[in-house]
C-alpha cells in the first residue's frame, strides 16, 4: 500500500494568538465601542484572502452576527469613526501590526 502525504495550503498567521484573544474579547461585547469596531475591521482586512485560519474567519462571522452588522455596515461605521479624528492610544498594544500610525 502506498501512503501519500497531502500538504495543506492552509497556513497559520504569525499573529494568530494575539488576534484570537482580541476576537474572544469582542464576541462578548453586547455594545461594542469604537475601538471594537476598528479591531474587527482590521482583522477582517488582515485575514481576507489569507490561506487558512478558518477558526479566526469563523469567529469574525460569529461576531458580525452577534452584533447584527454586515461587513459593509462595519466598514462604513469605521470610516465615520476615523473621520471624527479617532486615533488609538499608544497604550493600546492590541493594534500592533495594524499599520496604524500612533505617533504624535
Amino acid at each position: 500500500m502506498i501512503s501519500y502525504l497531502f500538504m495543506s495550503n492552509e497556513q497559520t498567521h504569525p499573529l494568530h494568538a494575539t488576534d484570537k484573544n482580541i476576537l474572544d474579547s469582542l464576541i462578548t461585547k453586547k455594545e461594542p465601542e469604537d475601538i471594537d469596531f476598528i479591531n474587527l475591521a482590521r482583522l477582517i482586512n488582515r485575514y481576507n484572502g489569507f490561506p487558512g485560519e478558518i477558526e479566526i474567519k469563523n469567529d469574525i462571522e460569529k461576531i458580525l452576527k452577534f452584533w447584527k452588522i454586515t461587513k459593509n455596515q462595519l466598514f462604513s461605521n469605521t470610516k465615520k469613526i476615523w473621520s471624527k479624528s479617532f486615533r488609538p492610544t499608544n497604550t493600546n498594544k492590541d493594534l500592533v501590526g495594524s499599520s496604524f500610525d500612533t505617533s504624535n
